[in-house]
């Protein structure tokens, strides 16, 4: 376990850059039984403490499926399923209850002796999952409801709810629930930001090749199409990954447990080290046509005046509206940014014209218009870009892991037209 004398101060900045962006949203964390069992397992709940006292808020699930196997096997039981997806008989059943409670009362003890208020809640009733093509799953069970004030009251007071796969129906009787589908069911009802699988497996390997990160749409086509690509550990991940940005959770990470300060790297670094599933999070983001080039001059006119954009005619901006995305609302523009490139310079490409409309301030969509561009940079060609701004460079800085550098990274003719307009703006860079 790494302490305090291992942190440098670029590791501490690293960190606060996100902290921004992450304060006060939810995260699901979902642990592998096996991952429970692992001598990594008190690293991870370290670094859920360092969430937390970065002011984000967590969520506990966690599976049995290795428990179950072990006591099935020390105790010569043979049991119906072990994942929870399968038929659940009595036997099964009687140990997935023991198993839980096991396992539930490590999550307890590791999170207590990192002084973290914790709780294992009962905020899930399930309803059994019944005869589906024509077999009885018994005691397996499947989602009904979840107590949305009771989790959020308990995180308002700065506890961790820990929630176990054994949940009880109306009548109080316990069934064997599915860990990853209740990860997917908490995310959407609490708005959860991020589900976090920690699994035994590097991440997320389609056709045997590892994937850093994966559009939803990609991956559902995946698993309609050519399922058996997807590593078998992992389908399920996968097809729950689907199901919670279907339903509005942003971002999936497939995570190996066993790595050490892995979760802490995967949130709090450009690179991450497992697999990041996103959905469209850029679908109100479009190309700018003809027709938008009075609004987008109408839109950046206030910042024009006070001097924290440089002004552009309408008919500058009519002759390179290819280079413009606006962000619409309703059929309204609320947002345009530019991406310019540089024919000396085919890797380097310029990030300007950014502006939101104020009534829309702090909701991110600055953020967001900043790495379309990127996005869109990087898809040109661009492996550096570049900023410029006399006001909003803390945002750049702070909020989008820009770096300021010296007049000598202008190409040019950039350079010419910077010295000509006397604005003396800071120069920004990021590494694509």
């Amino acid at each position: 376990m790494s302490n305090g004398a291992d942190i440098k101060p670029t590791d501490l900045r690293g960190i606060l850059k996100y902290v921004p962006r992450f304060q006060d949203q939810i995260f699901v964390i979902a642990l592998d039984g096996s991952i429970v069992s692992d001598e990594n397992f008190q690293n991870i709940i370290t670094d859920v403490a360092v969430l937390r006292s970065l002011g984000i808020k967590v969520v506990i699930v966690h599976g049995i499926g290795r428990q179950i196997e072990e006591l099935a096997k020390s105790r010569h039981v043979a049991i119906t399923d072990s994942a929870g997806t399968g038929v659940t008989d009595a036997p099964t059943l009687d140990l997935a209850v023991r198993a839980a409670g096991r396992v539930t009362h490590l999550v307890l003890e590791d999170l207590t002796q990192n002084n973290l208020k914790a709780a294992l809640t009962n905020a899930v009733r399930a309803a059994p999952l019944g005869i589906l093509r024509g077999i009885d799953h018994q005691f397996t069970g499947k989602v009904d409801r979840i107590d949305k004030e009771f989790l959020l009251q308990l995180i308002a007071s700065g506890v961790v709810p820990v929630v176990n796969p054994i949940a009880y129906d109306r009548d109080g009787r316990p069934l064997r629930v599915n860990s990853d589908l209740l990860a997917a069911e908490l995310a959407e009802t609490l708005r959860a930001t991020k589900i976090i699988f920690f699994t035994p497996h590097e991440g997320l390997t389609i056709a045997g090749k590892f994937q850093h990160q994966i559009s939803v749409d990609t991956l559902r086509e995946v698993l309609a199409k050519r399922p058996d690509s997807i590593n078998e550990p992992m389908r399920s991940k996968a097809a729950h990954a689907v199901k919670a940005i279907e339903t509005g959770t942003p971002r999936v990470h497939l995570l190996d447990g066993r790595l050490l300060d892995g979760l802490l790297t995967e949130i709090f670094s450009n690179e991450g080290v497992g697999t990041l599933v996103h959905g469209n999070e850029y679908q109100q983001i479009r190309k700018a046509t003809r027709r938008d080039a009075r609004s987008i001059y109408n839109l950046i006119r206030s910042a024009v005046k006070r001097e924290e954009l440089l002004y552009r005619t309408l008919q500058a901006i009519e002759k390179n509206i290819d280079q413009f995305y606006v962000f619409e609302i309703d059929e309204n523009l609320i947002a345009s940014v530019s991406v310019n490139f540089f024919a000396e310079q085919p890797g380097l490409a310029e990030v300007g014209s950014l502006y939101v409309m104020p009534f829309y301030s702090h909701r991110g969509i600055g953020r967001k218009m900043v790495d379309y561009a990127c996005l869109k940079a990087q898809e040109g060609g661009a492996t550096t870009v570049i900023a410029l701004s006399t006001q909003s460079f803390s945002f750049f800085t702070s909020v989008c892991a820009f770096a300021e550098a010296e007049k000598d990274v202008l190409p040019e003719t950039r350079l010419k037209a910077y010295d000509d307009s006397g604005r003396n703006s800071k120069i920004l860079l990021k590494k694509l």
